[in-house]
């Protein structure tokens, strides 16, 4: 008999998109289910028909206390994804907004920054999880980091010409170049549209990373923003897999599940290498250009016109990695951003990723992530048993 399952979860957000998208790749492998979606974004109020529904469970991305309050009456199992805030009375699914901090940290710091913002959302609890992970980051690499917050929503919130005048003030005070971490697309476009009245150049000037990887947002943006990856995906394959679960009447702990980002989605607000030697600078830059060609040290070397031993004296002490580390470190970025993205086999990327031969390919990945790429796929789509 087919299981009632509501689904509470915003389409007007990519991400909601990705979580449903993962929902129904459990249903087609698993479980057979009947279920209701209403459409709704964020900040809807709670559904009518929820008082009377008569279901079997429930998965919700609520995001206000009256939505909470109205799901846990139904007494259907429930799991719950959203990342406003950590009831701990609700079995809970989401991205692991610390990870996504570090990444953004990281995918700044690879480019050679010395000085780093982050701007973020008051009273978001996803937003502060993803700064207080960021900042230390950027404390951990010897940096500080300048922190910008205002409300996005409700009776604290600015003016969009007010806003956006603060925000201005703020990116103008830096010195540069800097690199800012903005805690959503949403925020990245705000970052952006700052530097744009500011009449500063990005990524020369103040380079951009937001997060979600909302291809609409992103690419509407001028110039296009590079974004964190979330597993938006996994998260709601694992709250499908966990709901499932409870229907059969199994338990669940109340320490939410958190699902690691799958990597940095790099366009041109963060293509740049803030490094004050040209030449190394260029060497990197022509490395993120080729890497993925089957490029070699020589190559590298003879482009820029400077010579190896200089090319991995100052690498090391940039980066703390050697030429061909960073060509490799490069090509398997690119590796596990295809094998999370696509339906690609190993034949079809490791060509595309500069690796004559896919058992080299599959060699290198695991000394490099620990798994192998099968094992990896499947672990980003949350289809492995986790701890």
């Amino acid at each position: 008999m087919k299981r009632h399952v509501a689904l509470i979860v915003e389409t007007s957000t990519g991400y909601g998109r990705r979580v449903l998208a993962g929902i129904v790749r459990f249903m087609r492998m698993h479980d057979e289910w009947s279920v209701f979606l209403e459409q709704r974004d964020l900040m809807k109020k709670p559904p009518s028909w929820l008082a009377t529904w008569k279901g079997d469970g429930i998965i919700s991305r609520a995001t206000t206390p009256a939505l909470v309050e109205a799901v846990t009456a139904t007494g259907v199992p429930l799991v719950e994804l959203t990342d406003r805030r950590q009831d701990p009375l609700l079995p809970q699914i989401r991205s692991d907004d610390a990870a996504i901090g570090r990444m953004g940290a990281e995918h700044l710091l690879e480019r050679g920054f010395e000085r780093f913002g982050f701007c973020g959302f008051r009273g978001e609890a996803w937003s502060e999880r993803r700064q207080e992970a960021f900042v230390e980051a950027v404390r951990q690499a010897g940096r500080t980091c300048d922190v910008y917050e205002s409300h996005w929503h409700g009776p604290g919130a600015r003016a969009w010409d007010e806003e956006q005048k603060r925000l201005s003030t703020w990116i103008g005070s830096f010195p540069r170049p800097v690199g800012i971490m903005a805690c959503n697309d949403i925020r990245g476009l705000h970052v952006l549209e700052a530097c744009s009245q500011k009449g500063l150049a990005v990524p020369e000037e103040v380079a951009v990373v937001g997060v979600d990887n909302d291809e609409l947002l992103c690419r509407v943006s001028a110039p296009p923003l590079s974004s964190v990856i979330p597993n938006a995906e996994a998260v709601g394959y694992q709250a499908a897999e966990l709901l499932s679960r409870l229907m059969d009447g199994g338990a669940s702990t109340v320490e939410p599940q958190l699902v690691a980002p799958l990597g940095v989605a790099t366009r041109q607000s963060t293509d740049v290498v803030a490094i004050d030697d040209a030449e190394i600078a260029a060497a990197l830059h022509y490395i993120r250009q080729h890497a993925c060609r089957g490029l070699r040290v020589e190559e590298v070397t003879r482009a820029v016109g400077i010579s190896r031993s200089t090319l991995e004296r100052q690498l090391r002490k940039y980066l703390g990695r050697t030429p061909q580390q960073e060509i490799r470190n490069v090509q398997i970025k690119k590796v596990r951003e295809l094998l999370a993205t696509t339906e690609l086999p190993a034949e079809q990327i490791a060509p595309l990723c500069g690796f004559e031969h896919p058992e080299y390919m599959h060699v290198v990945f695991k000394r490099v992530t620990g798994m192998t790429p099968g094992g990896f796929r499947r672990q980003v789509r949350g289809e492995e048993v986790r701890k």
